[in-house]
């Protein structure tokens, strides 16, 4: 437990002393939630689908959360580039513990980046329908942390170097956001597509964000997010932990 506890906190206090890091990376998220939630909001409202900063804002908070926990995992890189990485290998602890230590702190720093993008969507004018279910919209925020966290562990206990980082993130990374439901209703997809989204899980953690916080358009029951979420995290736990067991510094 030892163990967990000081790279949770590695990773957390890593988060908390590049401010520079965290004011940028607010570059993209903000972006998104002006330019779209303000331009596209006239036409969403013609449509008949309500205001559409409402529904955009869980969107971007989970778009925040995924490429902050995903990218954490691939951090595995620049602790083998300096070494840190070997001297955790060669350590007698537990790899089991490593990697949940590692997931652990990439989840909480994806959460507070979340958080972060809570408050600027509320700055921006976003309202939940009921406040005391904000808690339940924490926990999903929690989930899709922990879900990408462990895929981001996986990913990098396969990677040598940064060469395929842009592979990851143009082949994997942004066809989970743009394919989530993020920035338009899973209501009304068709055919191919309509399977394709609902096999993206970050699908299920932003519509039970939206059930949660009462936006507009959800597209599934929240006890089958709620249960999807679970059940791929727990997946990709394992997935993660087999992938770090045959990592080699």
């Amino acid at each position: 437990m030892k163990v967990i506890y000081v790279l949770w906190l590695r990773e957390v206090k890593r988060y908390l002393r590049s401010r520079v890091q965290i004011i940028a990376s607010l570059g993209n998220p903000i972006l998104y939630l002006l330019v779209l939630g303000f331009g596209l909001g006239p036409v969403f409202k013609r449509a008949g689908n309500g205001d559409y900063l409402q529904f955009i804002a869980p969107g971007i908070i989970g778009m925040s959360i995924l490429f902050t926990s995903i990218f954490s995992g691939i951090g595995l890189l620049w602790d083998r580039q300096f070494g840190f990485l070997k001297e955790m290998l060669v350590a007698p602890i537990s790899r089991m513990e490593i990697m949940i230590g590692r997931t652990l702190g990439g989840s909480t720093v994806a959460v507070m980046q979340g958080v972060l993008i809570t408050a600027v969507c509320f700055i921006a004018g976003f309202r939940p329908a009921h406040w005391f279910a904000i808690p339940l919209a924490f926990g999903f925020m929690a989930l899709i942390a922990i879900n990408f966290a462990a895929l981001g562990i996986a990913i990098g206990s396969g990677l040598q170097d940064m060469q395929g980082f842009q592979l990851i993130m143009n082949f994997l990374v942004m066809p989970i956001f743009f394919l989530s439901g993020a920035l338009f209703p899973l209501t009304d997809t068709k055919a191919l597509l309509k399977w394709i989204t609902r096999a993206d899980p970050l699908s299920y953690g932003i519509d039970g964000m939206r059930n949660a916080l009462g936006s507009p358009s959800q597209a599934f029951d929240p006890r089958i997010d709620l249960l999807i979420m679970v059940l791929v995290g727990l997946a990709f736990l394992v997935f993660g932990a087999f992938r770090f067991s045959k990592i080699e510094a």
